[in-house]
């Protein structure tokens, strides 16, 4: 973020403001905890603030300090209306595009609010004002941590604020395994431990709090993994059927794509996942190496991310849909075996 930019934020929240903060369409980790810290600190300085998000979110994510404060569009939608047509400055985080928050889309390209763009994914559109867009960060959790210290306010994270960055950096590497964690993110992280970020606590809250019906869709999804050792490629499917046998909830499919990459002589994973009430395909790559995801769910897909972690749809069946994309592989196979 340079100079110019800070300044002008300095200048925007000099005063109390009215501020909604968004994230994307179906928030995960990142996506929440850094609205929240936002939240929290920009409450914290003054100001008026509510975070919108276009629809729910897993359940294992709403343990967050001030999650009970989040507007939900879907079930909120005149409250969510009335905090967009009065906001003086709308945050958007941990997306680039308006076309990734749904419903809520018409209502912002419509606003006269100035927009504040915080995000670390490729290839960023220009609604936004002032843009602090960096691709290699690990996460958006740790650049808003990075926009507070810009602000000169490193020293006013809560204890509150540091669990909710520590839960979006830590959901966003893989718990420091992606590549993107770099030595500073580390640094970051051990800032937020000394501010108050219960690290073991959120580890538990994330990752081990399991139902029955979850462990038996994973079983499932694990005998539906196709395996495609020429292309050094496995892919899951889950139907709408499979997924209503075992009760799914929002959240349940977290990570499942991640145990593709797992057997060895693999560096391409995905999952297709049926959605018939949107009557989509929802699909996850995640690669290891050189291998870009995120040019690959762009070219096909109609998605993007990053180099190793992306998503993208499908809009045919989910039969035709895995077929599709068995059939592009060949055109993969050098790089896929580079």
């Amino acid at each position: 973020m340079n100079l110019e930019a800070i300044e002008a934020v300095k200048k925007l929240l000099s005063t109390p403001q009215n501020i909604v903060i968004v994230p994307h369409k179906n928030p995960d980790g990142d996506a929440i905890g850094s609205t929240l810290a936002l939240w929290h600190y920009l409450q914290n300085r003054g100001h008026n603030a509510t975070i919108v998000s276009p629809n729910d979110y897993p359940k294992f994510l709403k343990w967050m300090p001030g999650n009970e404060h989040i507007l939900n569009f879907e079930k909120e939608n005149s409250q969510a209306k009335g905090a967009i047509h009065h906001a003086d400055l709308i945050f958007t985080l941990d997306f680039n595009h308006l076309g990734r928050i749904g419903q809520l889309q018409p209502l912002l390209e419509e606003s006269k609010a100035k927009f504040i763009m915080i995000d670390h994914h490729q290839a960023p559109s220009d609604y936004a004002e002032i843009m602090y867009s960096d691709v290699a960060m690990s996460s958006t959790c740790e650049m808003v941590y990075n926009f507070i210290a810009f602000l000169g306010d490193e020293s006013k994270i809560t204890p509150e604020m540091a669990n909710c960055l520590y839960t979006g950096i830590m959901t966003d590497t893989g718990s420091f395994k992606f590549s993107s964690t770099t030595s500073k993110t580390h640094k970051v992280v051990a800032e937020l431990i000394d501010k108050g970020a219960e690290n073991t606590n959120i580890h538990n809250k994330i990752y081990d709090t399991n139902s029955p019906s979850r462990l038996h869709l994973l079983g499932c999804a694990l005998k539906n993994m196709v395996i495609l050792e020429e292309y050094r490629t496995a892919y899951i499917t889950l139907s709408q059927t499979e997924l209503d046998t075992y009760s799914y909830k929002k959240g349940d499919t977290e990570g499942f794509v991640n145990y593709g990459l797992t057997l060895e002589g693999i560096c391409f994973a995905v999952i297709f996942i049926e959605n018939k009430e949107e009557g989509i395909i929802k699909i996850s790559f995640r690669s290891e190496g050189d291998f870009s995801v995120n040019e690959f769910a762009r070219s096909h897909f109609n998605g993007g991310g990053h180099d190793n972690a992306a998503g993208g749809k499908s809009d045919v069946p989910l039969e035709e849909s895995t077929a599709f994309f068995v059939s592009l592989l060949k055109d993969y196979k050098e790089k896929l075996n580079a």
